[in-house]
């Protein structure tokens, strides 16, 4: 694919990639099956979580490739599958790629992280018939973090440097975005019940997953770590895979041995893998491509919450907020782009050459 072709697989809106995305599919004759949320999109659009198959609908080793679980990060990952719908699959027996197209397409559509419950999905995937997840270090920063008026006042942001100042950087960042259930118009709420995101997801697999015997996955996000490198963070809860999955894609990171720029958080939709096709085994990673200082990256993300929460002062606030919180996430330049293109596409073709029989050593 030459560098026009590439780029253009990238999009302005959530309209736009949905386009490209069933326009690659039909492309192919492959059917699209479309869950429609009952919502209305930013531009007056269908809203929908969009399902793929490419490959034979009883392969046994199936690689899953998510995007949009966090919303406004969907530009990436769509990208991605668009390109790899474009390419086709390559021809291996008794193996299929399921695209699984804006997990949260109320967050894609109106340029927010969350859900239209102001949920965020990688918290969500929890046992709601348990006690739930207790943040008790967010309850100390909420009011800080979404302060009455924005810009945060100079006492806003002393709570947060006094927290950080008693508990480290890493121990503000696992406050901030570990999950917390308790504040409903809070950052990374983890919602008290699941989300249509989650039992829309947890149906697709099961309509799709359920006669896998190897799953692999590649959850496409954006927003942490250097600018234009793809992390690549192990996402399966069987720690014996790790040497195969390395084995595929070479060096990850992991959030649970504290090498990964992200951290430990309740309730990941990789949940869902283990949960609804518990007869595989299964390999997967976060491809998290960096965008921005986390200095720029979290000061958007706080301004859009806090509108959330309390609302823009003026028309004009509200889309420089908006228009903040896109670029910190999907940065509009073509070297980044490309950078994403080539290492997600890269990371999904690892994925379909490792799940062949006798390809590697199985770890």
């Amino acid at each position: 694919m030459n560098h026009t072709a590439s780029l253009d697989l990238f999009s302005p809106s959530y309209a736009t990639a949905r386009q490209k995305f069933l326009g690659a599919a039909a492309a192919r004759r492959l059917p699209v099956d479309s869950r429609v949320l009952d919502l209305l999109g930013a531009e007056g659009e269908t809203l929908a979580m969009d399902v793929v198959l490419d490959g034979p609908a009883d392969a046994s080793r199936l690689l899953v490739v998510l995007s949009g679980v966090h919303g406004v990060e969907g530009f990436c990952g769509s990208a991605v599958q668009t390109g790899m719908l474009r390419l086709g699959a390559p021809a291996h027996a008794d193996t299929a790629v399921l695209h699984i197209h804006a997990i949260n397409p109320y967050g894609f559509s109106y340029l927010r992280r969350v859900t239209q419950e102001n949920v965020d999905l990688n918290r969500n995937f929890v046992d709601f018939g348990k006690p739930l997840p207790v943040n008790a270090g967010y309850g100390e920063i909420h009011d800080a973090l979404l302060p009455p008026a924005w810009p945060p006042s100079h006492e806003a942001e002393a709570t947060l440097a006094a927290y950080r100042d008693k508990h480290s950087e890493r121990g503000l960042q696992r406050a901030i975005s570990l999950g917390q259930h308790a504040h409903a118009d809070g950052m990374f709420f983890g919602g008290r019940a699941p989300t249509w995101s989650n039992r829309t997801f947890r149906a697709v697999l099961r309509d799709y997953g359920t006669q896998a015997r190897e799953i692999a996955s590649v959850d496409i996000h954006t927003g942490l770590g250097p600018y234009g490198v793809g992390e690549r963070i192990f996402a399966s809860f069987d720690n014996g895979v790790l040497p195969r999955a390395r084995q595929w894609w070479g060096e990850l990171t992991d959030v649970h041995a504290g090498s990964s720029t992200s951290i430990p958080m309740t309730g990941p939709i990789q949940t869902a893998l283990f949960e609804e096709c518990a007869q595989a085994v299964h390999l997967g990673i976060c491809l998290e491509f960096g965008t921005y200082p986390s200095e720029r990256v979290m000061p958007a993300l706080r301004a859009e919450h806090w509108m959330h929460r309390h609302g823009a002062d003026d028309g004009m606030q509200a889309l420089h907020i908006k228009q903040a919180l896109k670029d910190a996430f999907y940065p509009d330049a073509e070297t980044w782009k490309l950078a994403i293109w080539h290492q997600g596409r890269q990371a999904c073709l690892q994925a379909i050459d490792g799940l062949q029989p006798g390809s590697l050593p199985q770890g």
